[in-house]
């Protein structure tokens, strides 16, 4: 298993006494391993090899850079039950999540190696005779990449996939809960037949590591996925000095419910969308809003299926839903529940901690009723396995209630009725929506992000996603002996 971070090549110790120790958050006896944080030095040492790197792998031509991300395919098919294993163990996830999310990074890689062929531009009319125009996409030299704990394999390679094939070398910085994983991807890559300094990794402190990369002027670009307290400042701070920047932050996910609707398909993937992943995913269903007629039926499906999972370590193929990530996570879990209790919302089941699982962070599956538009638990994000019902008239409640946030990640409908799904898709005020099914979930050829203050910036994945790491070219190619233009710009 990889350990610490990796420069120009090489796995290395950083001198410094600040430690970090990668903690099962399923059973905190387990310490996977424990190590010396980065510094700012080891940042600009990693700066200065990607700067070298960088201009050779730019003149490498894309379907070649394609073709290495095409062999780290294989190596992740072949290592994909290490890697999720690893990330169960450091993350918390049950095995089907994290064998799914293996799955995921790897259709991105598979998308992303047959951009290598299709990096093109457009060719274009010119108001002169004998002039020829078009456009072409160069890289933008140096990324920097800070990415989350949640989807500690899928996020960085979502990230990183695009930002290689497009000709940058690569900087990221891994949430510090989760590593290992991200290590793996650098020993894909690297047996994939990735150049030393093309793909540099640093664990530490986003308030020395994180903070100097964003500051570094040689680092021409910034992707965040995070907080928004932390993704504002970021992208302020990175801003000043004019690099680009997407974030990707928050989210508090509705799904509206007709009275038309299957009510089973429905609670079954309420289920999924709130108590998967524990909640701890930006698309995570946080908010019920179901129409009055279908209200306590498909509330009491729900409750009962919550309390029907199986809580325990994710690496028992019996366990459903694992831990909170942390200590700190768990917490905020069970704040949020005492801050329900206290609005007056009504806890249908869960609210507490599980028996028998005193050694990891874990909480029951939390589902409240009666909970009001105004309140905390309805506009804030959790982050955690907390679901808020909301009782709706009809679709006008639905899709207000549904807008009423700050955020604006991915929501729901389920409906028979396709004048409503129609309406739904047009009003809805997020990047993302699903019809009659759950909030989760995203492809690799298709953007990911969200509006308002879900994100700035430019959406990952897809063509959307290897744009944000390019520049654009215009070319005026005059093959009529003559130089002057009848107009100024």
């Amino acid at each position: 298993m990889p350990s610490g971070s990796y420069i120009d090549g090489a796995w290395f110790t950083p001198a410094s006494e600040r430690r970090i120790a990668n903690v099962n958050p399923a059973d905190t006896r387990d310490v996977i391993d424990e190590f010396p944080a980065a510094t700012a030095a080891d940042l600009e040492r990693a700066v200065q090899g990607a700067v070298a790197a960088q201009r050779g792998w730019a003149a490498t031509p894309a379907p070649a850079r394609g073709r290495v991300l095409a062999r780290a395919v294989e190596v992740a098919r072949r290592r994909k039950e290490e890697i999720a294993r690893t990330m169960t163990r450091e993350q918390g996830k049950v095995l089907r999540e994290a064998r799914g999310e293996v799955d995921k990074g790897i259709a991105v890689l598979e998308f992303y190696a047959g951009e290598g062929f299709r990096m093109g531009g457009r060719t274009l009319p010119c108001e002169l005779p004998d002039v020829f125009t078009y456009t072409i996409r160069r890289p933008l030299g140096v990324v920097g990449l800070i990415t989350p704990w949640n989807f500690p394999w899928a996020i960085p390679v979502w990230k990183t996939a695009p930002a290689l094939v497009a000709g940058n070398a690569v900087i990221i910085k891994p949430a510090e809960l989760t590593p290992a994983t991200c290590g793996l991807m650098v020993e894909v890559f690297e047996e994939a037949g990735l150049p030393p300094g093309v793909l540099q990794m640093l664990v530490g402190p986003g308030r020395e590591v994180g903070s100097a990369l964003v500051d570094h002027a040689a680092v021409r670009a910034i992707s965040f996925t995070g907080s928004n307290q932390i993704g504002i400042n970021l992208y302020s701070q990175a801003a000043r000095r004019g690099a680009k920047v997407t974030c990707e932050m928050g989210g508090k996910n509705a799904v509206i419910v007709l009275a038309d609707a299957d009510v089973d398909a429905v609670a079954a993937a309420v289920i999924n969308g709130a108590f998967g992943s524990t909640g701890q995913r930006c698309t995570a269903t946080s908010r019920l809003l179901v129409h009055q007629d279908v209200a306590g039926a498909l509330t009491e499906a729900v409750v009962e299926g919550a309390r029907r999972l199986k809580v325990g370590p994710g690496l028992d193929e019996a366990s459903q839903m694992g831990p909170a990530v942390d200590e700190k996570q768990l917490r905020q879990d069970l704040s949020y529940i005492d801050i329900g209790k206290q609005e007056g919302a009504r806890l249908l089941t869960g609210g507490g901690r599980p028996a028998g699982l005193d050694h990891g962070f874990f909480v029951e599956p939390t589902v409240f009723g009666d909970v009001r538009p105004g309140s905390r638990l309805f506009q804030e994000e959790v982050f955690g396995p907390v679901l808020a019902v909301t009782t709706i008239k009809d679709l006008d409640e639905g899709i207000r209630l549904a807008n009423a946030v700050e955020f604006g990640l991915t929501s729901s409908l389920f409906s028979r009725d396709v004048r409503a799904c129609m309406r739904f898709v047009e009003e809805v005020e997020t990047g993302m929506v699903h019809v009659n099914e759950a909030t989760v979930g995203g492809e690799a050829q298709l953007p990911f992000g969200g509006m308002k203050s879900t994100g700035v910036g430019e959406r990952e994945m897809g063509e959307e996603g290897l744009r944000f790491f390019t520049e654009q070219k215009t070319v005026f190619i005059n093959s009529s002996g003559g130089a002057a233009r009848a107009f100024i710009r």
